[in-house]
């Protein structure tokens, strides 16, 4: 049967292709450390395990839910962003009850833009994106997100043609892949620029738990005016170990949120009941995990790092999310020095191409392993002599 030219459109999964190496490296005996995945390791905190155990159990949970989700699960989402981040949600309008945030960011250019109109995307980014935009047939322009600029976008540098026709622009800090944070004085900007061009922002928040060195991450929706003119996608898969649950929310300009759940209402009938609840009693209840989890990722963070630059690796040390970017030495290219590790050192990486043009030189590494193998994974790369053995201090 011939495929429809929405489905042809779709772009290639990257980590498709990634998991598929891993897999034939395992399959073939060998010990692969694998730290080009972004699937959190830990799992999910007790009390929301129980929290579902006990939903799961009650039979009005067996029925149909409510199409956009437990009026609950909204409130708990209001209260959430208030207590974390000082903002105020209304959570009959502002709040619309996700399959997981992917869901959201690819559903959204459906939602606001008709075919053949134009958003922005960050380069290198977060690949799905890309998804959303085959299945709207819309067109898009990257912006490049620079070491030179803290991986921050400059918003003086994108072509005024790209701004003139731009309607839907994503950003996402702290940021997958190069684990880079934004301040509230970026946010302030993004709102005049996005005002001035007439574009609204999706910030995806995926990592808004995740920040290091004292430095609690910046929601989007601090900033003054931010709900005018954008919406904010937080997912509870990387806060709470829950990426398999799948569920998350987007907050912010009603408009928007309407929009996401006109659309959700003809795709779906809501999450299981049971999950909603426990999505409240993540949310509601004792956040000690987070704490925890964040201080596991600061430690992974700072053993490897400074294991790399005992080898002679010159990296820069993540900000936030539980990514590191590394640059790649001399003589390869991305996709060739991922597959060099995974070859010659049986260790796992993505290749930074696979998230934009801009990623081309530099790989990709996920501190989602311990520290002991984290430790490993650079002894095993030391060995291939590819770098100085000088520590480099930074």
């Amino acid at each position: 049967m011939e495929y429809s030219e929405r489905i042809k459109r779709l772009p290639k999964q990257f980590f498709a292709s990634l998991v598929n190496k891993v897999n034939q490296a395992i399959e073939e005996g060998r010990d692969i450390i694998n730290l080009g995945q972004g699937n959190p390791d830990q799992p999910t905190p007790s009390h929301i395990v129980k929290a579902l155990q006990q939903a799961a159990e009650n039979p009005q949970n067996h029925k149909y839910s409510l199409f956009r989700g437990m009026p609950e699960l909204k409130a708990a989402a209001a209260e959430f962003y208030y207590r974390q981040y000082g903002v105020e949600i209304d959570p009959m309008t502002e709040v619309a009850i996700l399959f997981g945030t992917k869901t959201g960011l690819v559903e959204l250019p459906m939602c606001l833009l008709n075919e053949g109109e134009r958003m922005l995307l960050p380069d290198p980014g977060y690949p799905d994106y890309l998804s959303g935009t085959a299945l709207a047939n819309v067109q898009y322009e990257t912006f490049p997100l620079k070491a030179e600029n803290h991986y921050l976008p400059d918003y003086e540098a994108i072509p005024s043609k790209h701004l003139q026709s731009a309607k839907l622009m994503y950003l996402n800090y702290p940021n997958n892949p190069t684990g880079a944070a934004a301040n509230r004085e970026f946010f302030e900007k993004t709102v005049q620029f996005a005002k001035k061009h007439q574009i609204a922002i999706v910030h995806d928040f995926a990592y808004g738990a995740i920040g290091f060195d004292g430095k609690k991450p910046v929601s989007f929706l601090e900033a003054e005016g931010a709900k005018g003119i954008g919406v904010e996608m937080y997912t509870l898969s990387k806060t709470y170990n829950m990426a398999g649950w799948r569920v998350g929310f987007a907050v912010g300009n009603p408009d928007m949120i309407e929009a996401v759940n006109l659309i959700q209402d003809h795709l779906y009938c809501s999450l299981f009941p049971a999950i909603q609840e426990a999505a409240i009693a993540a949310m509601t209840g004792d956040q000690s995990c987070v704490t925890e989890l964040v201080s596991r990722y600061e430690s992974r963070r700072n053993a490897f790092i400074k294991a790399c630059r005992e080898i002679g690796w010159n990296v820069e040390s993540p900000t936030g999310s539980f990514f590191a970017w590394l640059p790649i030495p001399n003589g390869f290219t991305s996709e060739s020095f991922a597959d060099y590790l995974l070859e010659k050192a049986d260790v796992a990486v993505a290749a930074g191409n696979g998230f934009g043009r801009h990623g081309e030189g530099y790989v990709r590494v996920g501190l989602l392993v311990d520290e002991d193998r984290l430790q490993e994974a650079v002894n095993r790369i030391a060995k291939l002599n590819l770098f100085s053995s000088a520590a480099v201090e930074k």
